[in-house]
């Protein structure tokens, strides 16, 4: 009875720009469209294995061209030519660390290797080894979790104060500045003081962005993989820090900057990445798809901002192992079967200053 009720109150309609749709709950309990969401597994069936001639040449490639970029930015004396360098090196080192949404959904035995090159090359260098998101992005995904309070990715932003947002996204400037703490002081200090470890796994151990979230102690062979990542981050961000002391700080400094630059982006990725408008409720299958968003061609400049498949974040809550190689032909294959005007087409948003401007509208309305 409670979701008949919630579901009779006025839908905005699917063709309705994003400044029409007001920020609500309404479509918490909405029943699932389950043509939608069995077109989903039926018509893709056969795109949904991982590519390695796709995932590794990227990747690398990435990382590449992202240190490349760096070692420009800091070795280059023209200020001009350096920023630029800095610039470009943000964005394809953002690609590569985005490659840690791809490890949490793979199979384990998809890409043999993957994990631990990546980590190698991307996630220590970067402080961010892939433990940090893996095991607790699935959670996100957890039918019963999204968007509740236990829910580690969920916030309602649209449902609080302007200010917000802002501050949302300016906090993570000083990331790079808070992992190198946490990697080289506050772990080594917390093998010889277990109330310290303890916090910093509860507390700082995670890519999440709900406060009230306080992590699991790892245990089995998640907690071997834990350890020796652990270790690495200490051992190179202690590494870093007395190489800058003996050699000077400057390198240091542009690196911070760089990926300041780059969790920055993807802090107002993820202001965009959902409408951020259930207040707490369980939600159903495509009740949270409609809180999620895409952002499709011909969106030029959404892969610079959501890269690695993640301008398809809404069909990814619907195919959440979908490798991000195949998404583009998911989305072209349910639009053309469902249709213009079916649900699925109600997740899909013209581009970044658009999402931006409707949820800084949602924030003016909700309270």
């Amino acid at each position: 009875m409670i979701a008949q009720d919630v579901t009779e109150q006025p839908r905005p309609s699917p063709r309705a720009e994003p400044s029409e749709r007001i920020a609500t709950t309404w479509h918490s309990q909405i029943p699932d469209d389950k043509e939608m969401l069995r077109a989903a597994v039926e018509l893709t069936r056969d795109i949904s294995e991982a590519r390695a001639a796709i995932y590794w040449p990227d990747m690398l490639g990435s990382a590449l061209l992202g240190y490349a970029a760096l070692a420009g930015a800091i070795l280059l004396q023209n200020p001009l030519v350096a920023l630029a360098c800095g610039i470009f090196s943000a964005l394809m080192l953002y690609r590569a660390l985005l490659f840690i949404h791809e490890l949490t959904h793979i199979h384990k035995d998809a890409l043999p290797g993957f994990r631990f090159v990546w980590n190698l090359l991307v996630g220590i260098p970067m402080m961010i080894p892939s433990f940090m998101y893996e095991g607790v992005h699935t959670q996100h995904h957890a039918r019963t979790r999204y968007g509740t309070n236990d829910d580690p990715e969920y916030m309602p932003l649209a449902l609080m104060k302007p200010w917000s947002l802002p501050v949302f996204a300016l906090t993570a400037i000083l990331l790079p500045l808070a992992l190198l703490v946490r990697s080289a002081i506050l772990v080594p200090l917390g093998v010889i003081v277990p109330p310290l470890r303890k916090l910093v796994w509860e507390r700082a151990s995670a890519l999440s962005i709900n406060p009230q979230y306080r992590r699991r102690k790892p245990e089995g062979d998640f907690a071997r993989m834990v350890f020796w990542q652990e270790l690495g981050a200490s051992v190179w961000t202690i590494s870093v820090l007395a190489a800058s002391y003996l050699y000077g700080w400057r390198p240091l400094i542009i690196a911070l900057c760089v990926i300041s630059f780059t969790a920055f982006l993807n802090q107002v990725r993820t202001l965009v990445a959902h409408l951020w408008e259930n207040d707490g409720e369980a939600m159903t299958v495509t009740a949270q798809y409609l809180d999620s968003v895409n952002v499709p061609p011909p969106a030029l400049l959404s892969p610079l901002w959501a890269p690695v498949g993640l301008r398809f974040h809404a069909l990814h809550h619907l195919l959440p192992s979908m490798p991000y190689h195949s998404l583009g032909e998911c989305h072209r294959r349910l639009s053309t079967h469902l249709g213009a005007n079916s649900t699925y087409e109600q997740a899909s948003y013209k581009g970044l200053m658009t999402l931006l401007t409707r949820l800084a509208r949602s924030t003016m309305q909700a309270r």
